[in-house]
């Protein structure tokens, strides 16, 4: 039978992967506390990263239904659980990864798809979702005023045909 603190362990680990947009697994051999305070905090607030145990964070991530990342735990392993924007908080493991080597992205899950190490990097490359909406916002507001002007020039065209054939019309008339 399991022990009390474990099963709380494994409920509290459970309840984060469902509740979590993302969760990406890193390897965190060699980093000392500040330097994870350091990575903690470029996370962003919409992210928590805790070193975890892995036979519970296995067991926590199959009754939440994700059992892609079964091979992935194995040594150190500490797991980035992002409730908000996944794009903030991949840019932040990234840029904090470069600067220090002995953080290594395992990988993830994003909405229940595993996400290789490859994949989160990629996901670091995109722009937030801000900019993404702004750009399609941009974007449409183009697409309407291109419409508008094709809209309008309809009628402004047809007048100006009439009056031309107006002016032909009296041109021929009065030339009888």
């Amino acid at each position: 039978m399991a022990r009390p603190d474990k099963a709380a362990a494994v409920a509290e680990l459970a309840d984060q992967f469902r509740s979590s947009n993302a969760a990406v697994l890193t390897e965190y051999r060699g980093l000392t506390v500040a330097q994870l305070k350091t990575l903690r905090r470029s996370l962003g607030e919409d992210a928590q990263y805790a070193v975890v145990k892995n036979t519970l964070t296995k067991i926590a991530a199959n009754e939440a239904g994700i059992s892609t990342l079964d091979d992935l735990f194995n040594g150190p392993t500490a797991v980035a659980f992002i409730s908000g924007d996944p794009v903030t908080s991949a840019k932040g493991l990234r840029d904090f990864a470069k600067d220090n080597p002995n953080l290594v992205i395992k990988g993830g899950v994003l909405d229940g798809k595993a996400l290789s190490a490859d994949e989160i990097k990629k996901l670091a490359d995109l722009e937030s979702r801000e900019v993404l909406l702004a750009k399609l916002a941009g974007a449409m507001k183009g697409k309407q005023t291109q419409a508008a002007q094709l809209f309008q020039a309809l009628p402004s065209k047809f007048v100006r045909t009439a009056e031309a054939l107006r002016v032909k019309l009296e041109e021929q008339g009065g030339a009888e």
